[in-house]
């Protein structure tokens, strides 16, 4: 699955760390609000080596590639969203193309200038 999104880093949380079953473990989570008419807030997650390759800082425009997991833990589920790549800027990631046949390009056998039939 390639997911990407793109948006203004606005706050960059702090860093933690810990000792697990399979070594240490470091993680760092930022906020990124996407632009639009609706712009929406998300908390993007980094992990170890990942978060020094790919620094973001606040006010930083990016295209933040990502994996959505989910997961249960007594009866409730919790949604993590991981950065595996960062981008700076946003001119790396173009919007998705239209489905075929929604495009006007895709129906240039429909006449629009026709008087509707009701």
């Amino acid at each position: 699955m390639d997911l990407q999104i793109n948006g203004k880093v606005t706050k960059i949380l702090e860093e933690q760390s810990g000792e697990g079953k399979n070594g240490p473990w470091r993680k760092r989570d930022f906020i990124l609000e996407t632009k639009g008419k609706y712009p929406k807030q998300v908390c993007i997650t980094q992990w170890g080596d990942n978060i020094d390759q790919h620094a973001v800082n606040e006010g930083d425009e990016i295209t933040a590639y990502i994996d959505i997991q989910s997961r249960e833990f007594k009866g409730n589920w919790y949604t993590d969203v991981k950065a595996w790549k960062i981008e700076q800027g946003e001119g790396a990631a173009e919007a998705p193309p239209s489905a075929p046949g929604l495009t006007m390009e895709g129906n240039q056998e429909m006449d629009l200038d026709d008087d509707l039939p009701f």
